[in-house]
């Protein structure tokens, strides 16, 4: 039996539509359910679809809901998503994020720790509305959920024997609290928020797996290697941060697992120019699933790609 590692990454609320749509057009591809992975590693936004498919609500309900045009559905996701807030948590972000970056050259570091404009809330209860009970717990198949740990200053894997027990819903919270948008997630008197700062991927995780897995495939929206006409100047640095981790991670598994096929799937031109320039803009999430579709198709019809599908994923006719 084919042995299968996931790896979905942080991207916004487009980065999500993302996952939604290159999964579902993965399964509709090969018969391959995402739900029989064998780990799955979700980061930020793919913490969210990694708890989604692990409970089977990888579908276009949880995406949507009952809506019925664009704006409904837009109207829907800003509520589930963006929750405002008090700002808070000053003498955190000191101690966190401002007197850290004094000690060196300052850098995107200055922002941990900082108040938020929103709360986590909301993806909380998104969370619970989709899967119930189960988001009180962890699910029982390997799933890896990557915070940062504001304290420690390093990324923080739940879902492992690194960190104590936590429902997957605070996971959830903690991975996907970008800073500057969201407060930090306390959980057990530390801190936490969105694992991207730590790698937009942490694709290595997988290599916790007791055996080598024959396929790991990473979802990576912050990992682009397409160029954006147009394109604001910190957008190339993301992509340039997201594929600099990405490549050290993939070089890991090379290392560790010669034999092992690994698949990245990356926004192209069509969906960046939906997707960009801001990841967090409710209004593209919409497009950005409908674009990530029809970029698919067309993407894993490639004979570089469909080979590996083939090979792994699509069942032999009966």
């Amino acid at each position: 039996m084919v042995s299968v590692g996931l790896v979905l990454g942080g991207g916004g609320v487009t980065g999500a539509s993302f996952h939604f749509g290159t999964l579902l057009a993965l399964e509709m591809a090969t018969g391959w359910s995402p739900k029989s992975a064998d780990v799955i590693v979700g980061t930020s936004c793919g913490s969210f679809v990694a708890a989604m498919i692990r409970h089977g609500q990888l579908d276009i309900e949880t995406f949507v809901g009952e809506s019925r045009t664009q704006d409904a559905m837009t109207d829907r996701l800003r509520s589930k998503v963006y929750r405002k807030t008090r700002p808070r948590g000053f003498g955190r972000w000191v101690r966190s994020g401002i007197v850290p970056a004094l000690k060196h050259r300052p850098d995107l570091s200055v922002v941990l720790g900082s108040p938020g404009i929103y709360r986590t809330d909301g993806l909380v209860e998104w969370v619970e509305d989709s899967i119930g009970e189960a988001a009180d717990t962890w699910p029982e198949a390997p799933t890896v959920i990557v915070a940062y740990d504001l304290k420690s200053r390093h990324r923080a894997p739940f879902g492992t024997t690194a960190l104590p027990d936590v429902p997957i819903k605070t996971a959830v919270a903690a991975s996907s609290a970008v800073p500057l948008v969201f407060d930090p997630v306390e959980i057990e008197g530390r801190w936490y928020v969105d694992g991207g700062v730590a790698s937009g991927t942490s694709a290595d995780l997988v290599l916790a797996h007791p055996e080598p897995l024959d396929l790991v495939i990473v979802i990576a929206p912050l990992a682009s290697d397409a160029k954006r006409s147009g394109a604001r100047f910190y957008e190339a640095m993301f992509d340039r941060v997201g594929k600099s981790a990405l490549e050290a991670e993939l070089e890991m598994i090379h290392q560790q697992w010669p034999t092992t096929d690994v698949l990245v799937l990356r926004p192209d031109d069509d969906v960046m120019k939906v997707t960009r320039p801001n990841p967090m803009a409710i209004s593209n999430a919409v497009p950005a699933f409908l674009t990530t579709l029809g970029s698919m198709d067309t993407e894993l019809a490639r004979p570089e790609v469909w080979s590996i599908l083939q090979r792994h994923l699509v069942a032999e006719p009966a």
